[in-house]
């Protein structure tokens, strides 16, 4: 357990690891603190934007989206390697997460699947957000990269923490992808070696798909719409509209769970995109063009 750094101590801590710092703005006030409590702290987590363009990247890491206000996260790397310093306190970064995968972040033990969202991972880690498109093509310059293991071993040098709590957000939260590209095994590594460890960094877990339920699916895209609220009535939405969103017809803000009128027209375009037209590309999920979906961003589909 342990008492989130002050601004100050954070910042230091990162020059003294040799990080490009840059301030922006009113960043050591900038937070969401008033919508629950910061800390204890417990581990760091990467992702990425699904954004390119340095400047435009950390102004929405700044401020957000409609619906999901800033900060986005603490820091936010872009492809120079600099790190952008856009809120301290807590940030709308990680979302709800596994309680299982938190228990063992806490004990640095090998990570388990992530297959529940209960437990509010905003309270509980350090965030930042990589520039990066997120779609697997994508480069990561050796500059981000370096910079990805710089910050995370200050943080850890910081509280006495061990490579194995720094983990990513697909990690944590069923239907995430992100930090997509980088080779995990390779930068736990790398973190480690900075922080002078001997004993190897916990195995990480081996990828298992996520599962989709077509008929649990279908009813969402059926009954979300209509209903008052923005009510989230089956976990398999959020890992279609992930892939909404790394396809590129989907706002980020908008991958929420509720399969709504945004996700419907976002399912639209990939129907269109699969050839399909008129009735065909009403965005109600058909069998043909969720598997296509899922074979190319990775999920499973079941009747």
């Amino acid at each position: 357990m342990a008492t989130p750094m002050t601004a100050a101590a954070f910042t230091q801590a990162l020059l003294d690891e040799g990080v490009h710092v840059v301030e922006v703005g009113d960043w050591e006030t900038h937070n969401r603190n008033h919508m629950g409590p910061w800390g204890p702290t417990h581990g760091v987590m990467i992702h990425h934007t699904v954004t390119s363009g340095s400047e435009r990247t950390v102004e929405i890491c700044r401020k957000g989206y409609s619906g999901l206000p800033g900060p986005l996260c603490h820091g936010v790397i872009t492809k120079d390697g600099k790190v952008h310093l856009v809120g301290w306190g807590r940030a709308n970064h990680a979302g709800l997460g596994d309680p299982d995968v938190l228990t063992a972040v806490r004990a640095e033990s090998a990570l388990p699947t992530d297959n529940e969202a209960t437990t509010d991972g905003n309270r509980h880690f350090y965030g930042f957000e990589c520039e990066n498109l997120g779609d697997g093509r994508d480069p990561w310059p050796d500059e981000q990269l370096a910079a990805i293991e710089k910050v995370s071993a200050a943080i850890c040098r910081v509280h006495s923490w061990s490579a194995a709590r720094v983990i990513r957000h697909l990690d944590w939260q069923p239907g995430k992808v992100d930090p997509r590209g980088i080779d995990w095994t390779l930068m736990r590594e790398r973190i480690a070696k900075r922080l002078g460890e001997k004993p190897s960094v916990p195995t990480l877990p081996k990828p298992t798909l996520p599962v989709v339920d077509l008929s649990k699916l279908v009813a969402a895209a059926r009954s979300n719409p209509p209903a008052e609220g923005t009510p989230i009535t089956y976990s398999g939405v959020k890992v279609v509209e992930a892939a909404l969103v790394d396809a590129g017809l989907l706002a980020k803000r908008y991958s929420d769970g509720h399969f709504g009128r945004i996700t419907i027209e976002a399912y639209a375009k990939w129907q269109r995109k699969c050839g399909y037209s008129g009735a065909a590309a009403d965005g109600i999920p058909g069998r043909a063009s969720l598997e296509r979906l899922g074979a190319r961003y990775r999920f499973t589909v079941v009747a």
